[in-house]
């Protein structure tokens, strides 16, 4: 703060003033008694300010986690406990006689070798696994994506209607949709059924979809398409909105046509779009189970069309094997990690782009 304030300066009385008045001096002292002390906001700027919230920093910190604390605290219960407690399971083998006295039987990586040597895993669960979520992930996102593609077409009201025409699959339950599609299938009144029936390509009388492998991974598949490609359509469809219209102008001003706009265009922008949606559906379809087990043979009654899900559903409850089961089920568990670890990585990487 400085010794001494500046000197008075005198202020003369404008022509208004009544009767020519002569010269006033004020001085800031009169109009204001005392020093003259800063406000509240230049302390502020001058460094108190600065030290309350370099001691405010740590409280700040720590505040968004305590907010966030509760639904942690709830989602370690349902989640994270339960995981631990597969993983122990996986590590015993623990059946009824188990559950009714209370004790463990620890046989170490007992099961996880049993699981691994079993043909059953490689040459039919598996392969059933894997080959069905790639069929399901590829057909819901070029059908998601036609459909994007066709609604961005559209008007602004037809545009709403078919947006909440094509929710409404996405809206009904995976266990109304199954049944659905296994009333259009069934080998003897079946829609399909008698439609290919009447047209010579089958005979009802020993065609049944559900018992072939093929057949019965064809109608789930079509089942999980249909329920899926909705989310796919309205997200692609929120992404394309993001595009500029000038760049389609240009490219049809210089002669390409409708393929080559798309992918010149569309896929190089909506890339990252194209990858979520791409990861979280691999996620989804490997991991179906009421689809597979509300199908008839697909609750254990036919071998050939388990999946990871099921399989490991019908080793804990339907034989009361909850180890063996419990391996199964970890083992699904490390696929899905690795598959979200790729799914983070990509948003991540998006992200910083």
């Amino acid at each position: 703060m400085p010794d001494a304030y500046p000197p008075p300066v005198p202020v003369r009385a404008g022509a208004g003033s009544a009767g020519g008045a002569a010269p006033v001096t004020a001085t800031a002292s009169a109009a204001h008694p005392g020093p003259a002390r800063p406000g509240p906001a230049r302390l502020g700027r001058a460094g108190g300010g600065r030290s309350r919230g370099g001691r405010g920093r740590p409280g700040r910190a720590v505040r968004p986690w305590l907010l966030l604390a509760p639904a942690l605290i709830v989602l370690a219960l349902l989640l994270v406990w339960p995981l631990i407690r597969v993983v122990q399971l996986s590590l015993q083998d623990y059946g009824l006689q188990q559950i009714v006295s209370g004790k463990d039987n620890y046989i170490g990586l007992d099961n996880y070798a049993n699981l691994l040597s079993s043909p059953l895993l490689w040459q039919t669960v598996l392969p059933n696994t894997v080959v069905f979520a790639a069929v399901c992930v590829v057909g819901t996102v070029v059908l998601g994506t036609l459909v994007a593609l066709l609604l961005n077409m559209l008007g602004p009201t037809w545009k709403w209607i078919c947006s909440t025409a094509v929710m409404v699959a996405w809206a009904v339950p995976a266990l109304t949709g199954t049944y659905v599609w296994v009333w259009l299938f069934d080998p003897f009144d079946g829609l399909m059924s008698k439609l290919m029936a009447g047209l010579g390509l089958i005979d009802p009388a020993t065609s049944n979809w559900f018992t072939d492998r093929v057949g019965f991974y064809s109608i789930a598949a079509l089942n999980v398409i249909h329920q899926g490609f909705p989310f796919v359509a309205i997200t692609v469809l929120a992404g394309l909105s993001t595009v500029p219209k000038e760049l389609y102008e240009s490219a049809e001003i210089d002669g390409a046509g409708a393929g080559k706009r798309f992918w010149s265009i569309t896929v190089p922008l909506l890339r990252p779009v194209f990858a979520v949606v791409t990861i979280l559906s691999t996620i989804w379809d490997f991991k179906v189970f009421t689809q597979i087990y509300l199908m008839p043979g697909g609750s254990g009654g036919n071998d050939d069309v388990l999946n990871l899900g099921v399989w490991s559903y019908l080793q804990s409850f339907a034989q009361g094997a909850y180890g063996k089961g419990s391996a199964i089920a970890v083992l699904l568990t490390v696929i899905l990690l690795l598959i979200t670890g790729v799914y983070l990585r990509t948003l991540f990487k998006e992200r910083d782009l």
